[in-house]
């Protein structure tokens, strides 16, 4: 039996658990962020045009340096390296998209546990939640200075839609201030678990398809490490899925929940998900990181033609964790 959800946007989750058909032929916008300010007019059109049309694009040349990427990563398998028995000590409490979790988040659409553990960032969540300096030396201090790195690419992004929606420039800058102890943003880094791989997609996913909760999502890819796929809008009923090349040298974004209803559904939050890798292709480790621009608690969700009712961002991403994991069912 089909859960029903009060939230528009889960009940149509609900209904794209399928494997559906894969296509090639649907091209995955990269726009270059170099010289932000002096080409801010030509950015903003560009952001818009891609996430009004399939809510989904790459960013090039957008200031966070390989180096810091890389490193990033060297902290995230640092800490999916240790035993369990060290995680474990460090789980995400009930309803918090903080700490560590294995296998945990059950997607509306499949049903079925994820095959992936993650660790989530969000700063005021974090007490007796990081690993001890004797356990993973400086990673606190690496993983929130590369946190802080998102949030600023993350706020550049979004000053572009502020203007476009005909709100001031700082508009979600302010709306996700890190300095406000009701700051809800998430770094969240992922570890999906190696598998023998597979002739033909069945209901076991490594994340099934989902729309993401937050404003804005920025997607680290670890090169190689393939799977990602996304549906937009005009696809899903036909559910037609294109593979987003594993690159490390763009970042890939897209417009979640929680701007979609601030902008009315001008910005598409858009469907994706990750396959498990067939058997002639790379069937280990999976390894991303993601950075979710999510609204501080306080703030009241509603676009200006107000689609949708007015909903506190917290009330908003409770709903959808508490649909998304096991141990709130």
């Amino acid at each position: 039996m089909t859960a029903s959800y009060t939230l528009e946007e889960l009940n149509r989750e609900t209904t794209f658990g399928a494997a559906g058909q894969e296509v090639d032929d649907r091209e995955i916008r990269i726009i270059d962020m170099s010289h932000f300010e002096s080409r801010r007019e030509e950015i903003r059109e560009q952001l818009w045009q891609a996430a009004t049309e399939t809510g989904f694009f790459q960013l090039s040349q957008h200031g966070i340096s390989q180096t810091d990427i890389e490193a990033a990563f060297s902290e995230s398998e640092r800490f999916f390296n240790l035993p369990d028995s060290i995680k474990g000590q460090y789980p995400r409490p009930k309803g918090i998209n903080a700490g560590w979790e294995s296998r945990s988040q059950i997607r509306p659409s499949t049903g079925t546990k994820d095959q992936k553990e993650s660790y989530q960032i969000t700063q005021y969540h974090m007490d007796n939640l990081w690993p001890t300096e004797e356990e993973l030396p400086d990673f606190q201090a690496n993983t929130l200075a590369f946190e802080k790195q998102c949030w600023d690419l993350g706020m550049k992004v979004l000053s572009c839609f502020a203007e476009k929606l005909g709100f001031d420039t700082d508009f979600f800058r302010q709306a996700h201030d890190p300095h406000q102890t009701d700051y809800q943003s998430t770094l969240r880094l992922l570890h999906y678990y190696p598998t023998k791989g597979v002739t033909e997609q069945g209901n076991i996913w490594r994340a099934g398809a989902h729309t993401d909760f937050d404003c804005l999502t920025l997607l680290f890819q670890h090169e190689g490490h393939g799977g990602l796929q996304v549906c937009p809008g005009e696809e899903a009923e036909s559910q037609r899925w294109t593979n987003i090349p594993p690159r490390g040298d763009v970042i890939t974004c897209n417009i979640g929940d929680m701007l979609m209803r601030w902008s009315d559904d001008q910005l598409k939050s858009n469907l994706h998900r990750v396959r498990q890798p067939r058997i002639d292709e790379y069937c280990g480790s999976r390894h991303s990181i993601a950075f979710f621009c999510q609204a501080n608690k306080s703030q009241i969700i509603q676009g200006p033609n107000k689609r949708y009712h007015a909903i506190r961002a917290d009330d908003f991403l409770n709903q959808r964790i508490q649909a998304n994991f096991v141990d709130n069912k």
